[in-house]
């Protein structure tokens, strides 16, 4: 299968606010993005909260920018009755977020273990339990849930559910209203993800995450590359997503807490607008 057609435009590339977390806020952000002609944004949930769901709405809204997805629904598993209560009250929170700010999808990162829990299995069956209890409220609010598989490395505290072929099965039994987010830095070395990209479909592609997996990678969590530094073939990917019917933004979110962090977000925006035309 052949790699995706080059992009021509900025139009359908959005930022993920990580990306320029530590030198923007999330109104500087907006500012930013859209003064750069940058298409999207994707905020994260602490962001939008210290501006203000309104100020955020309204902002983004003034800058016509579209909200790829919000960062993030999930961290579902509980280790009590209280730890359950508050997490369907905080995703309930964030289904609203996502619906006020007429997000594209609300991006879920599932959670790991309990904590002092060794059960996998019981991880696993507290995610769809979760999302068998959101997922109706999500509906009815309008508003997509996008499970995005992590990285194995981070099975024990940040997501158990790692690989396309496990998040749509999670799909197939929710039914409607779900689907996935592809992250090209957890996913890109499964053997399986041609074949679960095509699984997914239009209908089930609700994302596009891009960066680079650097070599040697310094900080497995801060320490993503910019795209074209590392050893991801990204155009090949994409490629699949597309020819699978995804038709929307490639996202780009980098955590960099080594580089790119520590760099003018203004650059760090242009270097992104230049490898999205270049690398994606």
């Amino acid at each position: 299968m052949s790699k995706a057609r080059p992009i021509t435009d900025h139009s359908r590339l959005s930022i993920n606010t990580a990306t320029t977390r530590a030198q923007w806020t999330l109104s500087q952000a907006i500012d930013g993005y859209a003064r750069a002609g940058v298409g999207g944004i994707s905020p994260w949930r602490d962001q939008i909260a210290e501006m203000g769901l309104a100020n955020a709405a309204k902002a983004i809204r003034d800058a016509e920018l579209t909200v790829t997805g919000v960062c993030r629904g999930g961290m579902f598993p509980w280790a009590n009755e209280a730890g359950r209560l508050a997490m369907l009250d905080d995703n309930r929170r964030a289904i609203e977020e996502a619906a006020t700010l007429q997000a594209q999808c609300l991006v879920l990162v599932v959670g790991g273990l309990p904590a002092g829990s060794k059960d996998l299995a019981g991880a696993h069956a507290m995610v769809e339990e979760a999302i068998n209890t959101l997922l109706p409220e999500a509906r009815a609010a309008g508003v997509k849930m996008a499970i995005e598989p992590l990285h194995p490395m981070y099975a024990a505290d940040r997501a158990c559910v790692n690989t396309m072929g496990h998040a749509l099965d999670i799909c197939d039994r929710a039914g409607e209203g779900i689907g996935v987010a592809v992250d090209v830095y957890h996913v890109w070395w499964d053997t399986e993800l041609q074949n679960q990209i095509k699984r997914a479909g239009k209908e089930r592609l609700l994302a596009f995450h891009v960066c680079d997996w650097l070599v040697p990678t310094r900080d497995l969590l801060m320490d993503r590359g910019m795209m074209g530094d590392g050893v991801i073939d990204i155009p090949l990917l994409r490629g699949w997503v597309e020819q699978s019917g995804y038709d929307g933004f490639h996202e780009v979110e980098i955590f960099s807490e080594l580089d790119w962090w520590k760099r003018d977000p203004a650059e760090v925006v242009e270097v992104c607008k230049e490898r999205s035309l270049t690398v994606v």
